[in-house]
């Protein structure tokens, strides 16, 4: 019995070094620059809503807080790129809602989203809206789905990308309304726009954030939101559910997310910060010119939204059939 206790003493006198030094760790954060990654090019609404988070985010914590752009692959080189790095509370990935969608779209990822990214936080809510050329007849959105019916693959609508969220939010539409439109791709919104102005393509689900100015302008139409709600900035544009498909909601979020592993600690107080952050006057301000609603959860809440999407779109993609991309 003696040699037992003095076991157990001598492993806790061993321990004790490595516990006091983890908690030293986390109570030294942060003590040098930490570093935002975008998976995206720069000049876009994802990396304009990190530009301004750092900025606030390096007030609050006196620290330098950088954005990184490490495009390309859908945001997988970034995300795999943070997911790779020390789990120190130094790196952290800001994402779309895609990131719930790789897993199920891609026959294989050079990361496991689920088990080497953690979740920190859904910093903002994001809406999609469908827009058409002036020229279609179609006022709204039950006159859209009447016209497509009435001319079954004849219209069709610009996408960014196979397996993207507006993709599968379009694909979705159809499932549930029985049209069928026969989809352009484009590299990019800007793209798309010219050629939806131009009257090339009839229609388009896109991002509130980049049609706006083009709403506003007259440029093109709007006949619905995706989202549960009508958007407080869009009053005048009714939701998809208000038009016929009462169940029908999508919208999208970006979140913060950190290396698996990452002390909890860390991961808690760069979501309560976050939180803090959006809340800021400066904040709220850059969010409704970019068309984001405010969220700033937990991590257990962005964990719960995180799996949500994920089973969502995984059933959306089987349901549509979409190929598994390279």
């Amino acid at each position: 019995m003696r040699y037992f206790k003095f076991c157990v003493a001598a492993f806790t006198a061993l321990l004790a070094p490595v516990l006091d030094a983890g908690s030293a760790f986390a109570q030294a954060w942060p003590s040098r620059p930490i570093r935002i990654v975008v998976p995206f090019p720069a000049g876009g609404s994802v990396d304009s809503m990190g530009r301004v988070l750092a900025a606030r985010l390096q007030e609050q914590l006196k620290v330098p807080v950088v954005v990184e752009n490490r495009g390309g692959a859908g945001g997988n080189i970034g995300a795999n790129f943070v997911a790779k790095s020390p789990p120190d509370g130094y790196t952290f990935l800001l994402n779309t809602n895609g990131q719930a969608i790789s897993p199920s779209i891609y026959k294989s990822l050079p990361y496991d989203s689920d088990k080497e990214l953690a979740r920190v936080s859904a910093l903002t809510g994001t809406s999609t809206v469908v827009v058409v050329n002036n020229k279609l007849p179609a006022k709204n959105f039950q006159e859209f789905v009447a016209l497509a019916k009435s001319k079954p693959g004849v219209l069709n609508y610009g996408s960014t990308g196979v397996g993207n969220a507006l993709h599968l939010t379009m694909e979705l539409l159809m499932i549930e309304t029985g049209i069928n439109l026969q989809m352009v791709p484009f590299t990019g919104d800007a793209p798309l726009f010219n050629t939806l102005i131009a009257g090339e393509i009839q229609a388009a689900l896109v991002p509130t954030t980049t049609a706006r100015g083009h709403v506003e302008s007259g440029a093109m139409r709007a006949i619905a939101m995706t989202t549960a709600k009508r958007v407080a900035s869009w009053p005048d544009t009714p939701t998809i559910a208000e038009q016929g498909l009462p169940n029908f909601a999508v919208s999208g979020w970006l979140g913060l997310f950190t290396p698996a592993g990452t002390p909890a600690d860390i991961v808690n107080a760069v979501a309560r910060e976050s939180k803090v952050a959006i809340a800021s006057p400066e904040m709220l301000k850059a969010l409704a010119a970019l068309t984001l609603d405010p969220l700033g959860t937990t991590p257990e809440e962005f964990e719960a939204i995180y799996k949500a999407d994920r089973e969502k779109f995984r059933k959306i993609i089987a349901d549509a059939k979409i190929p598994l991309q390279d």
